[in-house]
């Protein structure tokens, strides 16, 4: 359910990078976007800026890279000139970010357990015993099986589900307001999305916050997303609720929703997009 409370309020955000011949190249062109206490998916192809927005969000954008905007705030905090301690005592608590791949996130030589509650050590003043309870109970609220057993184990004891789900019970463990997941799914199964999607949806809804989902995957966010926000080189061309985005009329978020490969496109050419006629509608 979309509910009014605004608690991202993106303006004229922009992102570039400085190239040889002392140019400048913006990879995010001054997008405006807004997200309340709902489920926001932002897609688009490979390259159109999703992942440098949300990390544009986080401060994690990288050397050379700059980073403006005219307003971007999360809720009553301005995100423009933080500092670097600033954004620390941010990120993990306000805002959380769950990225593609457990085995990229994770720390190979530290327990599971270790790894969840260090959220806990940075943030919060709970002694041990506290933050063990804590911790296990989050383990618990994610869906993995036997929290106590899983306190102890290492990364590369769990499966790719099991990790993704390490990863969302740490980004979870401070209550933040607001959780970005960029492709949570894609490192995963086809059996497992779904599951995954499902339970970062329940999670949601169940603590009140807002949600924005960077994906490639239209039919499946379709059905778990409120509104859909569709980027192309840099820019929001497309703004509608989730459902719509079969039937949207606009070239580009079209031609993304029917040129995905099925057994019903078999043997079939699959629609492209003239890119020409997509600059003209711009």
């Amino acid at each position: 359910m979309v509910r009014d409370e605004t608690l991202l309020d993106v303006r004229g955000l922009r992102v570039g990078f400085p190239v040889a011949g002392a140019r400048f190249v913006e990879v995010v062109k001054g997008i405006d976007f807004a997200v309340g206490t709902e489920k926001v998916v932002l897609v688009g192809e490979s390259g159109s800026g999703k992942s440098l927005t949300a990390r544009a969000l986080l401060g994690l954008v990288p050397r050379p890279g700059r980073v403006g905007a005219e307003q971007l705030r999360l809720g009553r905090t301005d995100l423009l000139g933080l500092g670097e301690k600033q954004w620390q005592s941010l990120r993990g608590t306000s805002l959380s970010l769950v990225l593609q791949d457990p085995k990229y996130s994770l720390n190979p030589v530290l327990k599971v357990g270790t790894q969840v509650e260090e959220l806990l050590v940075l943030h919060t003043r709970l002694g041990r015993r506290e933050r063990r309870e804590k911790v296990l109970e989050m383990l618990e609220a994610v869906g993995l099986p036997n929290p106590t057993a899983l306190y102890d184990r290492y990364p590369h004891e769990l499966s790719g589900g099991m990790g993704q789900r390490v990863m969302l019970a740490a980004m979870l463990i401070n209550d933040p307001r607001l959780l970005i997941a960029d492709e949570p799914t894609s490192a995963l199964d086809s059996s497992l999305r779904d599951q995954m999607l499902e339970l970062i949806m329940g999670l949601v809804e169940k603590r009140g916050m807002g949600l924005l989902l960077i994906s490639h995957d239209l039919p499946l966010v379709a059905r778990y997303c409120d509104r859909a926000l569709v980027m192309y080189r840099g820019n929001i061309v497309d703004q509608c609720r989730a459902t719509e985005l079969a039937t949207s009329s606009h070239r580009y978020t079209n031609t993304l929703w029917n040129c995905q490969p099925s057994a019903l496109s078999y043997g079939r050419l699959l629609p492209t997009l003239d890119r020409r006629l997509l600059e003209e509608q711009q």
